[in-house]
């Protein structure tokens, strides 16, 4: 660590884990991924699913923004868990104004998800004079920063679709921002060799929000199970939701998720290679069991009713979703194609037109014996390669 005195010891060091600070800064999300959940479920049609996207993505932007920032700052100093502290409050805000974010409460959620942003990054900005390289990367994602966050602002003053078309601007900039490096005209732009990450760090990090996603699909499938009679149909479905999620859960933390990190940390350009598999390829895993929950929880409801396009969509969606995002992130850190997820997606998207057919048990089942195929092809990979590892051939 060069210079910087007491600033430079709010840095961390080689060893990076996950602290208690970061673990209750979660539980904020656990709130969000709830808000997002059934605000899918409020309005299940293409229009509805575009507009929670959006508001998925900006949640997801928050969290990992701030998981890369704990990365290279130590939740233990007191001013990195006073920035955490009001960064988690401005989330809560953000994530109780979810619902009415199109509405009244837009320039609170805009407020509060853009003051998180400039003044995380302000933060790190000044905090960082005994790294110049990370001090200048955090200006550069300050300046892009304090102006998408004047589109989220007018765009909350806007109403109608004049607001979600300023804010798609808005979240376009800032996902090209991190593409480009983060460009500034006279500035330059960042380059992979000042994003030095722990990539173990980061996965576990990650790997915590997909617990948290997780954990509230279960959520979802109790809730609307303990509202219902208990009768035979309705055990079913419920048994099949639970089953979905064990397999969810078996195929993301089967073979690859440990390993990723490490493969991460051994990169010539580990900076790149985690914004690629965590930053980009996570979302759609996450939007897969938010998807997938909804599917859940009408399955629950219904289970011998009539199956409409809603049901085939989140049923066979959230699944395929979740596949797709894991194929991509397989791909990003090892480097070859997910040839089982890929031959999955196929199948589930081959089962759209049946799912008009039968009742959503049936699909849903289906659909879950998808998963536990997938689940068990991992297993047997492992079993073969003698080891927890991922082989480097494998597939």
């Amino acid at each position: 660590m060069t210079g910087g005195g007491d600033r430079a010891d709010l840095l961390r060091g080689d060893a990076r884990q996950v602290t208690p600070m970061e673990l209750f800064f979660d539980l904020v999300y656990v709130f969000a991924v709830t808000q997002l959940t059934d605000l899918l479920l409020a309005d299940l049609t293409p229009a509805g699913a575009l507009r929670t996207l959006l508001l998925l993505i900006v949640v997801w932007w928050a969290w990992v923004d701030t998981a890369w920032v704990t990365n290279w700052f130590d939740p233990g100093r007191a001013s990195v868990r006073l920035m955490l502290t009001a960064v988690m409050l401005l989330a809560l805000v953000m994530s109780a104004t979810l619902p009415e974010a199109y509405g009244d409460r837009g320039l609170w959620f805009a407020g509060a998800y853009v003051a998180m942003q400039v003044g995380r990054s302000a933060f790190a900005a000044v905090e960082s004079r005994g790294r110049p390289d990370l001090r200048r990367n955090f200006q550069r994602i300050l300046v892009w920063r304090a102006t998408t966050g004047v589109l989220w602002l007018v765009g909350a003053l806007l109403d109608g679709p004049w607001r979600v078309v300023l804010w798609t601007v808005a979240v376009a900039g800032e996902y090209v921002a991190a593409a480009w490096g983060f460009w500034i005209p006279g500035r330059g732009r960042s380059t992979p060799a000042d994003w030095r990450i722990s990539g173990r760090h980061l996965a576990e990090r990650c790997q915590l929000f997909i617990l948290i996603a997780l954990g509230e699909s279960i959520l979802v499938t109790g809730a609307a199970f303990a509202g219902l009679r208990f009768d035979p149909y309705t055990v079913a479905a419920f048994a099949a939701a639970f089953l979905g999620s064990v397999a969810l859960w078996w195929v993301y933390f089967g073979r690859v998720a440990e390993a990723a990190g490490g493969v991460i940390d051994r990169a010539d350009e580990p900076g790149r290679l985690g914004r690629s598999a965590y930053t980009y390829c996570h979302l759609p895993i996450v939007a897969g069991i938010i998807v997938t929950a909804v599917g859940d929880k009408l399955t629950i409801a219904g289970p011998t009713g009539r199956t409409d396009v809603a049901v085939v969509a989140t049923v066979l969606g959230g699944p395929a979703l979740f596949l797709t995002g894991h194929a991509l992130f397989k791909k990003a850190v090892f480097g070859h194609p997910s040839r089982d997820r890929l031959v999955a997606v196929a199948v589930l998207v081959a089962l759209a037109p049946l799912g008009l057919l039968v009742p959503p048990l049936l699909l849903s089942a289906l659909a879950t014996l998808v998963l536990a195929g997938v689940a068990a092809w991992d297993t047997r990979l492992v079993d073969r390669s003698g080891s927890g590892g991922v082989r480097s051939g494998g597939r």
